[in-house]
């Protein structure tokens, strides 16, 4: 394990962070809320220490597989830590435990928050979280290997330790003009977004904390009712369509524009997450009506809304689904670990890898039936690897044991049992609200700090897709 090089490219990236930080102060020093020297200072301390682990951490930039698990597991961690000073230096959020899930929360893209109050806050501490958000959401490492060339070598293994999915869809030979394309479509994206928020009658600030937010899956709002506080049908579907976009495949998107619009509609994964999308919608709109709804236009604009919501992990609220019938909760929670589109920003265990599984089994009971039959497991007329199914059987169990574990914890911290499952789901696929004591109209400020810091692991493990991170833990990751 080379040591040198992985802190080396972690001075790289804090030098990035340290510019990231000084993108709020304009809008600070324009709002006058008092908050640019807290991102000045911020922005020295990330400096100083990425210019001395840069210079001063020499070797071969050449990296080996467990380098790249590595680097993204630590620089995820060191974005979380620098990424709080500000909340902290403004005094925004005081503790630091908070502000680091707060961060985190941000750069995962989950969108829990331990804030009570967040129309108070200064104007430039709100672009923070946002931008925290956009640039989580496409990826840290993605971004990085877009835009530093000294990330080129050995890029490939930092591209499959951080993007979400089975597997990782390369557009270009080069791995660095794969992470550029990507970047160009999430920027063109968020571009659009933030015409047509502002078109609906969003200012220009709004309009754009809000396209970070969708487009990155996050959820973190600048009104403490989330995009409710606007009461608007139009901005709803215009956020409601972003948030499906942002919940596909970016390779599909970027063949889109390229003319090839025919490939969403090939792709059987799509098919798949567009189905449950329409299917779950349905099925909110049968239930709410009459009970929660009396107009069927409402209904089916609070219920697509809230399914995209839940099912692409984006968080965003426009109704209290605790207030809904017991069967429309339990139809979230089941979105809640589907997720969207390996390859997406959204979090999750991915559609591709539930569709996968479904397939799996159905085999399995073929081969019950008929035993001398060859079967195999196909997405769309592609066979499927038996390493990458045994990778996603490996992740399934990992996953739902992570899960138990996790809210065996958050139970012992004193929560009710429904508390402590949600705030672990709500965190694992980095979805924002869940249910009980962290449900759509609460937040995660009172859970002890213990609990805090389960969360916050579990917001990095869902991020980063659970192997990233553990094999970490293995001795023999650090021998040689």
């Amino acid at each position: 394990m080379n040591i040198l090089v992985t802190l080396r490219i972690q001075g790289a990236l804090l030098l990035f962070l340290a510019a990231a930080l000084l993108v709020p102060v304009p809008f600070s020093l324009y709002f006058a809320d008092g908050a640019a020297a807290s991102f000045v200072s911020s922005a020295a301390i990330a400096l100083v220490t990425g210019t001395i682990l840069f210079k001063g951490c020499r070797g071969s930039m050449e990296l080996s597989v467990r380098e790249g698990f590595a680097v993204v597991t630590f620089s995820w961690l060191f974005y979380a830590i620098f990424g709080a000073l500000p909340f902290v230096l403004s005094g925004s959020i005081p503790s630091f435990l908070d502000a680091v899930f707060e961060t985190m929360s941000g750069f995962t893209t989950t969108g829990s928050t331990i804030l009570t109050t967040i129309e108070g806050l200064p104007e430039s501490i709100l672009l923070w979280r946002a931008l925290t958000h956009w640039l989580g959401g496409m990826g840290i490492i993605v971004l990085s290997l877009a835009i530093l060339p000294m990330l080129g070598v050995g890029g490939m293994q930092l591209f499959k330790a951080e993007v979400p999915g089975p597997t990782a869809d390369r557009l270009k030979p080069r791995i660095q003009d794969t992470a550029k394309l990507l970047w160009g479509v999430y920027v063109l994206l968020t571009m659009v977004e933030v015409l047509l928020l502002m078109f609906g009658g969003m200012n220009f600030f709004e309009a754009l904390c809000h396209a970070f937010a969708t487009l990155a899956t996050g959820g973190f709002s600048t009104r403490n009712a989330s995009v409710a506080a606007y009461d608007s049908a139009y901005i709803d579907w215009v956020i409601t369509l972003f948030m499906f976009l942002a919940g596909i495949n970016f390779s599909l998107h970027y063949h889109a524009l390229r003319g090839r619009v025919r490939g969403y509609f090939r792709n059987e994964e799509f098919l798949c997450y567009l189905g449950i999308t329409l299917g779950g919608t349905a099925l909110l709109v049968f239930l709410n009506q009459g009970t929660v709804y009396s107009s069927l236009a409402d209904n089916l604009r609070f219920s697509a809304f809230q399914a995209t919501s839940i099912l692409t992990t984006t968080g965003f609220g426009t109704a209290d689904f605790e207030l809904w019938p017991v069967m429309s909760q339990y139809l979230l929670v089941f979105l809640m670990f589907i997720g969207g589109c390996a390859g997406s920003t959204s979090g999750g265990m991915k559609v591709a890898r539930i569709l996968l599984l479904f397939k799996h089994v159905q085999v399995q009971l073929f081969k019950l039936i008929h035993p001398k039959a060859v079967r195999l497991v196909k997405l769309g007329d592609t066979p499927v690897d038996r390493d990458v199914m045994q990778s996603i059987l490996g992740f399934f169990a990992l996953y739902m044991g992570v899960f138990v574990v996790a809210s065996f914890l958050m139970a012992a911290t004193g929560m009710d049992l429904v508390s402590a499952g949600a705030s672990v789901i709500a965190t694992l696929s980095n979805i924002g609200p869940g249910l009980g004591t962290v449900g759509p109209v609460d937040n995660f400020a009172h859970i002890p700090d213990f609990g805090k810091g389960v969360l916050t692991c579990c917001m990095l493990l869902g991020r980063l897709e659970l192997f990233t991170v553990l094999v970490l833990l293995f001795p023999s990751f650090w021998k040689k």
